[in-house]
């Protein structure tokens, strides 16, 4: 049995670039980003960002273009596909990227003006929950906790 499966949680480093095949089916790149935070054995806090090309066809290409903007968060479920292509110097290139199959908006943030994208700098988005000022709460992998310490 065989498995391609990928799930992302993260942030957009650039706004969705939205385009159309000659057919006319809308697809959407995403640049994503996503952080992990560990503890070395120093017992320095650690922190690694990882970038994703993620591909999204369809209606979900035209509502990821519609409400996402460069900072948002999201969560992509998708696979990995390798495709490749000759440059315009005639080397041989390859990518990996994500096919989305599902896209997930993250918190909805409370600025932003009548196209529905967000006009504030990512900074500020950073730790937004829907409800306000109130801080996005955090799970620390390298603690023990109790299921009903979740906040989830």
């Amino acid at each position: 049995m065989n498995l391609n499966k990928v799930f992302l949680i993260g942030r957009l480093t650039m706004d969705p670039q939205l385009r159309s095949t000659p057919s006319g089916q809308s697809v959407a790149t995403l640049s994503f980003a996503t952080n992990r935070v560990w503890t070395d054995k120093g017992g320095a806090r650690r922190e690694e960002t990882e970038y994703h090309a993620v591909v999204v066809w369809g209606k979900q290409a035209e509502v990821a273009n519609q409400f996402l903007t460069k900072g948002s968060l999201a969560f992509v479920e998708g696979r990995l596909q390798t495709r490749s292509w000759q440059d315009k110097q005639g080397q041989q290139r390859k990518t990996t990227e994500i096919i989305a199959e599902r896209i997930q908006l993250g918190p909805r943030n409370t600025g932003g003006g009548a196209s529905g994208k967000e006009s504030r700098a990512p900074s500020e988005l950073s730790q937004e929950s829907p409800v306000g000022n109130e801080e996005m709460p955090v799970v620390d992998l390298d603690q023990e906790s109790k299921p009903e310490e979740l906040p989830f």
